[in-house]
């Protein structure tokens, strides 16, 4: 029997486990961290968003440059995939307001239950064995016969080598798929230590960058709001952003400040426009909306009515009810003159500009770019200078939004490392 040997218990390589184990061929699945799917279960900790259920096309767009790259394996399994995938675990889904879509009981944990049960004790096929505590450290080359000068990394069976408590650890594979995350969470098992493994054979990696991540803007905030509005959100605001290319973005939502900058969903949404400004041109400048519902026409009417012997704040909160860190933001970053005329006033309710200057450390980020360079694999997703070795999930390179964009990615990647796998050891045979 073929034996495969996939590295990490997240969703995408227990994706691919899945597939191969249901093919009948024997699955070893290998993991640093001491539990399976880790960064799977926190990501649900708030709600488990498995997918999105927007029209194919704009759910297509979402992944920006490597849309066509992706859009080739939601071929084999897209959005309604991973509903029906979550049937076949008994796990309901249902469609939120905002068209995501979740678990009917909002949790990962049942799911990720289910779906390790059914891997553990198929109905067909052998049952897939996990080893935890296994942490890749690269190529196992085991003494060579004479005359044997192959470099057994790219050779076929596929020697790896694995730090464990009990020391190290070797084992061999016909197929080999690395599944072995991004940059993001290393506490989670996510640390970006693949990279230099696979550089060192030729692979074409893109460094590894935030995305979904937070800013820190220009100068900091002032002290006073810092300690009074970190960790306070905006709501019902939109921020609107052009970058050096041109290209524009504009979204309504809501984010959060933080002691340094900002975060959250419209930032996130955003992050991969403001991160690539930021690392070409220093700085990068967004306009927050603070009234999107209302014409700059009303505001402005709004903002000359006389205020008699009120203050400029509760004028603010009966006219444009503009309170709390609303208020805070103006205050902030407006000067006393641009605050008491009217007209500067009413524009940057508007279009208040916000320039950011750094981006927050990888290891904050929801998730990565960069990665295995698409052009770097086949279409089966296996490696060109490694034959047999495939890789899947966070360590390719693309990125997409929050929303189920992110795990339906990782999902429909797995299914296609699987798939390759099959491809690859049929052609063997």
């Amino acid at each position: 029997m073929k034996k495969v040997v996939v590295i990490g218990a997240g969703p995408a390589g227990l994706m691919a486990a899945d597939v191969l184990s249901s093919a009948g061929i024997a699955v070893q699945l290998f993991d640093a961290m001491p539990s399976i799917g880790r960064k799977f279960l926190l990501a649900g900790k708030g709600g488990l968003n498995l997918t999105h259920s927007e029209p194919a096309d704009l759910f297509a767009s979402r992944y920006g440059q490597r849309r066509q790259q992706i859009e080739a394996l939601f071929k084999s399994f897209d959005a309604a995939s991973v509903r029906a995938w979550a049937a076949s675990l008994g796990i309901e889904t249902f469609v939120g307001s905002s068209g995501r879509v979740f678990p009917t009981d909002m949790k990962a944990a049942p799911l990720l239950r289910a779906w390790l049960a059914r891997l553990r004790h198929p109905t067909s096929g052998p049952p897939v064995a996990f080893f935890m505590r296994h942490r890749w450290t690269g190529w196992h080359q085991p003494a060579s016969q004479p005359g044997d000068d192959r470099d057994i990394a790219s050779a076929t069976p596929l020697w790896l080598n694995f730090d464990t408590p009990q020391g190290p650890f070797n084992v061999q594979a016909d197929a080999v798929v690395l599944a072995l995350g991004g940059g993001s969470w290393s506490r989670l098992g996510s640390t970006g230590a693949w990279v230099p493994l696979l550089q060192a054979k030729g692979v074409a990696v893109a460094p590894l960058l935030p995305a979904n991540c937070g800013f820190d803007v220009q100068n900091g905030w002032s002290a006073h709001f810092a300690s009074r509005f970190a960790g306070h959100p905006f709501k019902s605001v939109a921020i609107e952003f052009t970058n050096a290319q041109g290209h524009k973005f504009a979204r309504r939502g809501e984010f959060v400040a933080t002691a340094t900058g900002v975060e959250g969903s419209l930032i996130y949404a955003a992050s991969s426009w403001l991160r690539d400004d930021i690392l070409a041109h220093g700085t990068a400048t967004f306009h927050l909306d603070l009234l999107p519902g209302m014409p700059l026409e009303r505001v402005l009417t709004q903002a000359q009515h006389p205020r008699g012997s009120r203050s400029l704040t509760s004028h603010l909160k009966s006219r444009l009810h503009i309170e709390g860190i609303k208020a805070a933001i103006l205050y902030e970053l407006l000067s006393k003159e641009q605050m008491a005329d009217p007209v500067l006033l009413a524009q940057a309710i508007k279009a208040l500009p916000i320039t950011l200057a750094a981006v927050r450390p990888l290891d904050e980020a929801i998730s990565s770019a960069g990665g295995v360079l698409f052009e770097a694999m086949t279409e089966q997703l296996m490696l060109e200078s490694l034959p047999g070795v495939f890789c899947t999930g966070e360590m390719l390179d693309w990125e997409a939004p929050t929303g189920g964009y992110l795990l339906t990615a990782c999902l429909a990647s797995g299914v296609g490392a699987g798939q390759g796998v099959l491809a690859f050891l049929r052609n063997k045979l």
